[in-house]
């Protein structure tokens, strides 16, 4: 094994020199006692003809003088961990074989990222990757400026490890540890006077030598460091608060300019200092957390709406597991070769699997555990629910909307079950980083290559018990822009919103067999098309809810929930059908089981919520300067008086409305493939489409379940090969539910090209479009740009000449060269010169 010298004879002497491999980490008082020893390595390893690498940290002064014979590398610790140790990865791996590498001093990074814990993980992926490759690296790091438990992760990994002093003017050399090599008096502390070596073997000698050094017995991280100087000052000048504030703010939200300046401006020190000390680990809180806190602080705090809310808004008291431990998590459970992997263009969707499976099914460290254990001490028995919140979540421009897990955790058992529940919570959130649809959302939107932290938010779950269930009296999501209008008098910007009795997950999603209550805000009590004609059969017959006994999510039927004391009026929800109620009392029939209707007329009539949530919407979408899209939960009391929780806030992503577009004149209905008044979302528009996907109820409804399946993924077959044409993808009932049997069950991935998307309702055959603007579903619709309709059958106003379409020849099988697919179901129309026209004002959207 051929050696490589320190540069310093002596000391080579002494160890037998480095190793190939050899990673070595120097702690010091002063950066100019490691410049000492990297002279020495540098200009020895130069004359052996070693090629010499030096990993420079921007912004930092040089520790080499004569860099003519060295490989500069000049790095940006602001990018973040993931690129930046990506980029020392990528230099070592196109550097030769006979390579020495020297690094700035780690305390940069330390520094730089406000973390110990992220200083430990790039020295536990990198330093591993040059011993592979055989080659010797020195670093250091500042001596009792990182707690314990990161210096015995660096001491874990590195092969030496070694203190260095200067006292006098003499420079002292004390070897810690020196992997696979040992004499008498290798650990001795060492003078070195230029290549002469003299070992302090003396009892006295060494004690006078170490009396000199302190030894902290506390030591502090570098992140506690800030926290302590943060409370600290609380109590000093406007001036030094503000420049701590700011220093928080970068720590825990990032230097995303427009977030930022909100944050400046919403948030006091004293916020900033509670969301400090609310955090498990280090790094970002991420987007769904500050969203949340953001809105909060906006209505809480705004000279218009603070004191209407002061009584009204329900407080928080949510904890945040910073970024830091989602990759510590990676790096301790030895997955970040896989990730590095993943990350590549080829390797992006082929490794995606194997690491999610990896994630599912890592530890956390105990320090982490032991962090957890207290955060579900503090919240006791009462449900909590662990989300999502990466940095790129919930920001301007992309909303990642349902792409990411949420796990409630019912939050029973003994500890060390609740403590298992809640970190297989953790590992599934982190899993869903590798999931089919956000690993397609983040490559359809250019973000694959882009850092994607993953940080989470523990919320208590807003609600009370009700007998053994635990849900909140009402939850939804609230828009302040009404893209979806049906009727020429609403009033677009007053805002709308998707509301559901029970849990807010039947309002971010396409429920199957059930319906939510769409409001618009300018006149709440007005009902879509649909409803109208049919109350009972259009509102929600379903509840999410908690089961305590069960310890999991359940659905149940509306009457179950509401059977027990709500501990205020049931009806503010709704009532028992009159109708039916009557019908069974003429004829003799116990009424005990009629249904309950949550038709939400009290509530909206006779309250005050609907204009507390159009106040919420207005304030915060103004001071977003943007439209919001917000998640919600109310409480009510016996008196009826209410409390709304804000529980998540983000861009509502638009395109606008558009210019004016000026409707061709129908001679007569038979003219045009199909007009509707309302019913449509998209603005105004003028759009050619060149393809029409259409499915064939009348077959569709005859196939079994399983076909219904494959002809979702048949679509998405098509969907690709028709990227970047002008295609309008039509069909019966709901796209993208999860019942085959409401419509056909698509994944959003699978139509995420088209540029329109029709729904048709087929009344004889069960099969209705959903008035769903504001789940997940259709944030993904006005993400990326996807015009949307919905023709009613036996509406006056609508005309849908299908004949049209079945004249023309089915091209499926020439844009599919597939002998298997379903061309009966399928038809693929080639419709250049049709157009779809829309205009906001008149309500009007025509296809001719």
């Amino acid at each position: 094994m051929d050696k490589i010298s320190t540069g310093i004879k002596g000391f080579d002497d002494i160890m037998g020199g480095l190793y190939p491999g050899d990673n070595v980490v120097w702690q010091v008082e002063d950066i100019n006692n490691y410049k000492h020893v990297v002279d020495a390595f540098v200009r020895k390893s130069i004359k052996d003809g070693k090629n010499v690498n030096y990993i420079h940290f921007r912004k930092v002064n040089s520790i080499i003088d004569d860099l003519s014979k060295v490989n500069l590398f000049e790095l940006d610790l602001a990018k973040g961990f993931e690129d930046f140790t990506m980029s020392v990865h990528n230099i070592i791996k196109t550097q030769s074989e006979n390579a020495v590498y020297v690094f700035d001093s780690l305390t940069y990074i330390q520094r730089g990222w406000y973390s110990d814990l992220m200083t430990a993980n790039f020295f536990k992926v990198t330093c591993p990757y040059l011993y592979k490759i055989g080659a010797a690296a020195y670093f250091s790091i500042k001596r009792n400026s990182y707690t314990y438990d990161t210096i015995a992760k660096i001491r874990e990994t590195t092969q030496l490890l070694m203190d260095i002093y200067n006292v006098d003017g003499s420079i002292y050399i004390h070897p810690l540890k020196v992997e696979n090599r040992y004499t008498p008096i290798l650990f001795f502390p060492h003078k070195i006077e230029e290549d002469k070596i003299t070992t302090i073997t003396s009892s006295g000698e060494a004690s006078k030598l170490f009396s000199h050094f302190d030894w902290r017995n506390k030591r502090l991280g570098y992140w506690r460091i800030n926290f302590n100087k943060a409370k600290a000052a609380l109590t000093q000048d406007e001036s030094t608060q503000e420049r701590i504030k700011q220093n928080l703010i970068d720590i825990l939200v990032g230097k995303d300019s427009k977030i930022n300046e909100m944050c400046k401006q919403y948030f006091t020190l004293a916020d900033m200092v509670q969301i400090a000390s609310r955090e498990i680990g280090t790094g970002f809180i991420g987007g769904k957390s500050i969203g949340m806190l953001m809105a909060t602080a906006i209505v809480s705090k705004s000279e218009e709406t603070k004191e209407y809310f002061k009584d009204i808004l329900e407080p928080h008291d949510s904890f945040y597991v910073g970024t830091d431990v989602f990759y510590s998590y990676i790096v301790e459970n030895g997955l970040w070769d896989l990730r590095m992997k993943q990350k590549t263009d080829e390797g992006y969707f082929k490794y995606a699997k194997e690491l999610q499976d990896g994630l599912q099914n890592g530890k956390f460290s105990e320090m982490i555990e032991e962090q957890f254990m207290h955060l579900l001490e503090y919240y006791g028995q009462c449900p909590i629910i662990v989300r999502s919140s990466s940095l790129l979540e919930d920001n301007f421009g992309n909303a990642f909307a349902g792409k990411y897990d949420s796990v409630f955790c019912i939050n029973q058992g003994t500890p060390s079950q609740r403590l298992k529940a809640f970190e297989d919570a953790i590992r599934t959130v982190y899993a869903s980083t590798m999931n089919e649809d956000a690993l397609n959302y983040r490559k359809n939107r250019g973000l694959d290559k882009r850092d994607e932290q993953m940080a989470i938010l523990v919320q208590r779950v807003s609600g009370d018990y009700y007998g053994e269930y635990y849900f909140p009296h009402i939850a939804g999501v609230a828009n302040s822009s009404n893209l979806y209008v049906w009727n020429k008098k609403i009033d677009m910007d007053a805002g709308m919103l998707r509301l559901v009795f029970g849990l807010g997950t039947r309002a971010v999603d396409r429920v199957n067999n059930d319906y939510v209550r769409i409001v618009a805000l300018d006149d709440p009590t007005r009902l879509p098309a649909m409803t109208k004609k049919d109350p009972q059969r259009f509102s929600q017959h379903y509840v999410d809810v908690l089961n305590l006994n069960k310890n999991e999510l359940e659905t149940i039927i509306v009457n179950e929930a509401v059977k027990s004391n709500l501990k205020t009026q049931s009806s503010l929800f709704g009532s028992k059908d009159k109708e039916t109620e009557e019908r069974f009392k003429r004829v003799g029939i116990d009424t005990s089981n009629i249904p309950f209707v949550l038709n939400f007329e009290r509530l909206l009539r006779s309250t005050k919520f609907t204009e507390a949530m159009r106040k919420i919407l207005k304030v915060v979408s103004s001071k977003y300067n943007y439209p919001v899209d917000i998640e919600y939960t109310a409480n009510f009391d016996k008196q009826g008086n209410f409390r709304i929780n804000i529980v998540q806030c983000r861009p509502l992503q638009t395109r606008g409305l558009g210019k004016t577009v000026e409707l061709p004149k129908l001679e007569d209905k038979n003219s045009c493939l199909f007009s509707s008044t309302g019913n449509f979302m998209g603005g105004n528009v003028r759009l050619a489409i060149d393809y029409i996907v259409f499915i064939s109820s009348d077959d569709y409804v005859k196939l079994p379940e399983v076909e219904k399946y494959n002809i979702a993924r048949q679509v998405g077959i098509i969907n690709k090969e028709l990227k970047g044409k002008n295609a309008m993808l039509m069909g019966p009932g709901r796209w993208g539910s999860s019942n085959p049997a409401l419509g056909v069950p698509v994944k959003f991935t699978e139509l995420c090209n088209m540029s329109v998307m029709c729904e048709i309702a087929y009344s004889n055959q069960d099969l209705m479009p959903e008035l769903s603007y504001g789940s997940h579903f259709f944030q993904d619709l006005v993400e990326t740009g996807i015009f949307y309709v919905a023709l009613f059958d036996n509406k006056e106003d609508v005309v849908f000449n299908e004949n049209k379409l079945r004249k023309k020849e089915n091209i499926v099988k020439q844009i599919i060269k597939d002998a298997n697919i379903n061309d009966e179901v399928i038809k693929v129309y080639d419709t250049k010169g049709l157009q779809i026209y829309s205009d906001i004002t008149q309500q009007i959207v025509t296809c001719s």
